[in-house]
C-alpha cells in the first residue's frame, strides 16, 4: 500500500453505502434462508447472517426488508483511492493473460476496499477463467449488490451458473443482461445454449381504443 511522505499509511476514509441483496441471488445459503421467514419472526438472527455475509470489515446501519430483497446501509472504512489502484492494475494483468496474479490482486485491492465493487466483478470474472464458476458467482454476486446492474455483469453471472447447474438463474441473469443491453452477445449466446430466445421481450401493443357510436 502507498505511504505518506512521512512513511505512514495515509488515513483511511469510511464511506457509507446503500445495498441491494436479491431473494434470487441467494437461493439454498443463509442468506436466502431469511426470506423463508418473516423478519419479525427472526429477531437479529437476520441481521446477523447478513453481517457474516457481509464481513466484519463492514457495518451494518440499517436494513429494510421485503419479500424479494433487503435493502442494507452499511459503512465501512478503507482507502478507496489505493484500491482502485491496485484494481487497475489487476485489470492489466488480467488483460495480459496473468490470471493468478491479477486475482491475487484483486483480493488486495477488495481487502483494503470492501465496497470497490469493480475489484469484485474483476474477480468474479477472472476466477470463472479459472473454471472456478462457485466463487466466481460469489464474488460477481457482490459486484452487483455494491455496484448495481450492466449488462455485462448479469452476462458474467449467467454463465457462471450455467456452469454450476444453475440453469433457471443463468436464464434470468441472461434475459435481465439482455434487457439492459439487446445487442450484448454474451447474453444471447447463451440463451440459446439454454434453448431460449435470443430476442429481448417486445413491448404490448397498445390496447384498441374503443369505438365512438
Amino acid at each position: 500500500m502507498s505511504e505518506s511522505e512521512d512513511g505512514r499509511r495515509p488515513p483511511s476514509n469510511r464511506r457509507r453505502r446503500s445495498l441491494i441483496i436479491r431473494r434470487d441471488d441467494h437461493i439454498g445459503d443463509s442468506v436466502g434462508s431469511a426470506f423463508l421467514r418473516a423478519p419479525e419472526s427472526q429477531g437479529d438472527e437476520i441481521l446477523e447472517r447478513i453481517g457474516e455475509y457481509l464481513g466484519a470489515q463492514i457495518k451494518i446501519l440499517k436494513a429494510v426488508f421485503s419479500a424479494e430483497q433487503i435493502e442494507v446501509d452499511v459503512e465501512a472504512r478503507g482507502w478507496p483511492q489505493e484500491g482502485a489502484r491496485l484494481a487497475a492494475a489487476a485489470r492489466d494483468l488480467h488483460g495480459k493473460g496473468a490470471r493468478r496474479n491479477a486475482i491475487a490482486l484483486y483480493r488486495e485491492a477488495i481487502e483494503i476496499d470492501p465496497l470497490n465493487a469493480q475489484a469484485l466483478a474483476g474477480l468474479g470474472q477472472a476466477l470463472a477463467e479459472q473454471n472456478h464458476h462457485e466463487a466466481a458467482l460469489d464474488a460477481l454476486t457482490r459486484a452487483r449488490e455494491f455496484g448495481g446492474d450492466s449488462a455485462e455483469l448479469l452476462a458474467a453471472m449467467a454463465r457462471a451458473a450455467s456452469r454450476i447447474d444453475r440453469q433457471s438463474a443463468a436464464l434470468e441473469y441472461a434475459q435481465a443482461a439482455l434487457k439492459l443491453d439487446p445487442g450484448s452477445f454474451p447474453a444471447r449466446r447463451l440463451l440459446r445454449q439454454l434453448g431460449a430466445s435470443a430476442e429481448p421481450p417486445k413491448s404490448a401493443p397498445d390496447a384498441p381504443r374503443p369505438r365512438r357510436e
